[in-house]
């Protein structure tokens, strides 16, 4: 029952390496990958976990409870998502950001889970969108990936992500290769102005080697959190010029854990800008894991690594009966004796993504650790799980036509609505006032401190 890597030579025990462009887990001093240490990278990164008292204000603020994957950890890190909430609470105006590099023509089950959430909270906060497509990125970093594979991969993309259930009319999204100018091209290279290789350097690992548009590219992904780089979508008359007004307007970003060091980068210098803007909100998700197991996510790269949305039912079964990663015993003997380890065990984590109930996830876990649940029946239930979210989004995918495709990515005007009950902010506390604030209240707790 159990999949077993066969004995590895001893070797060096070396840390994992997360970075924007690969993920890998840490290897023990036999060479094995041990899974992904998220409480590490939130101590090397020094972002903020998510805790009960967060969690118990976004529902007092919002009126939600909060999702499963808040509820589970799964998002589990953040940067002044606190902060979010009380512009939300206060009815003042924010938007989300998010994005994905296009490296095939389809999504994978990795891929839609920052997507649905992104969604979740478009439709709890009622803000826009903005969703970058970066092709220009997936060229510049694949070598086997020419600028027009890649803008070919986006518009796919971009039907799968439509497919999801965003909101038109406040959400808009974007190809890097055919919307950056004007505005968003002009903050990008004052941005660009504004960063030295050595902080490039520091943050992404470049070197004398390193193509230039691989190191400018940083400063496009940055820049998409600026209100400003989008003058559409804010007036009925777009804007001509960048004005503070829309600077001002802070940006949320959910994401994957991995992409933190570009939006560090931002975090320092967007306060330099001619038309400064707060620091974005971020709020970080970890990686669905491979099938594989501990130490990989699901990459599109490697086909047997992940679920795609295009997969059919049989392909679905085959995947995670071949090659999900077993947290049971060798033999069902051992198994009814000593129980499984559903930590380690790749469907049950499946399940702890895409299984609403909280109790019948903890019925499973007891279960399965018990040895009551075989791996073959857990299996069997992962299965049926995926194949119907699969086969449900392949059903909207049909309905996505190069005319609502069209409609998505035509710059506009967007409606949202916001807060309907908002509570007014102390009058100390004006968006013109807040940065004094903050730099206040950094005083008073390093004083404390």
């Amino acid at each position: 029952m159990a999949e077993n890597a066969p004995a590895a030579e001893n070797k060096p025990a070396h840390e994992q390496d997360i970075n924007p462009w690969s993920v890998e887990g840490g290897r023990d001093e036999n060479g094995e990958v041990v899974a992904i240490d998220y409480e590490a990278i939130c101590r090397k990164w020094n972002t903020s976990i998510i805790d009960e008292k967060l969690l118990e204000r976004f529902e007092k603020v919002t009126g939600h409870k909060p999702h499963r994957w808040l509820r589970r950890g799964l998002f589990f890190s953040h940067r002044d998502f606190d902060r979010i909430l009380t512009l939300y609470e206060r009815g003042e105006p924010f938007f989300l950001y998010t994005g994905r590099g296009p490296s095939s023509g389809s999504l994978h089950l990795g891929h839609t889970i920052p997507l649905q959430f992104t969604k979740w909270l478009q439709d709890v906060f009622d803000v826009p969108l903005v969703f970058m497509l970066t092709d220009d990125e997936k060229a510049l970093f694949k070598d086997n990936i020419s600028f027009e594979d890649a803008l070919g991969f986006a518009m796919e993309n971009a039907k799968d992500i439509i497919a999801l259930g965003f909101d038109l009319k406040k959400t808009f999204i974007y190809s890097d290769l055919k919307y950056i100018s004007n505005h968003i091209l002009m903050n990008a290279w004052e941005f660009s102005s504004l960063v030295t290789f050595n902080q490039v350097r520091g943050a992404f690992g470049f070197n004398e080697s390193t193509n230039v548009g691989r190191i400018f590219f940083p400063a496009v992904q940055c820049v998409a959190a600026f209100a400003t780089s989008y003058p559409e979508i804010w007036k009925d008359e777009p804007l001509q010029e960048r004005t503070q007004e829309i600077a001002n307007i802070q940006c949320l970003i959910p994401m994957g854990i991995d992409q933190d060091p570009y939006f560090r980068l931002l975090r320092e210098n967007a306060h330099r800008m001619k038309f400064p803007s707060p620091k974005p909100a971020l709020i970080h998700s970890k990686f669905l894991t491979a099938l594989q197991g501990a130490g990989g996510k699901m990459s599109a790269s490697e086909p047997n690594s992940a679920i795609f949305m295009t997969d059919t039912a049989k392909q679905i079964k085959t995947k995670i009966n071949k090659y999900a990663f077993s947290g049971g015993q060798v033999s069902i003997e051992d198994h009814r004796r000593l129980g499984g380890n559903p930590d380690v065990d790749v469907s049950y984590i499946y399940l702890t993504y895409f299984e609403e109930d909280d109790a019948k996830l903890a019925e499973v876990y007891d279960s399965y650790k018990k040895g009551d649940l075989l791996t073959g029946e857990l299996k069997k239930m992962t299965i049926e799980v995926l194949q119907e979210y699969v086969a449900q989004f392949q059903e909207k995918r049909k309905e996505v036509s190069d005319e609502v495709l069209a409609a998505y990515m035509k710059p506009r005007k967007l409606e949202w609505k916001g807060n309907p009950h908002p509570v007014p902010a102390p009058p100390e506390e004006t968006l013109a006032e807040r940065p004094k604030n903050e730099k206040k209240e950094k005083k008073e707790k390093n004083k404390k401190a």
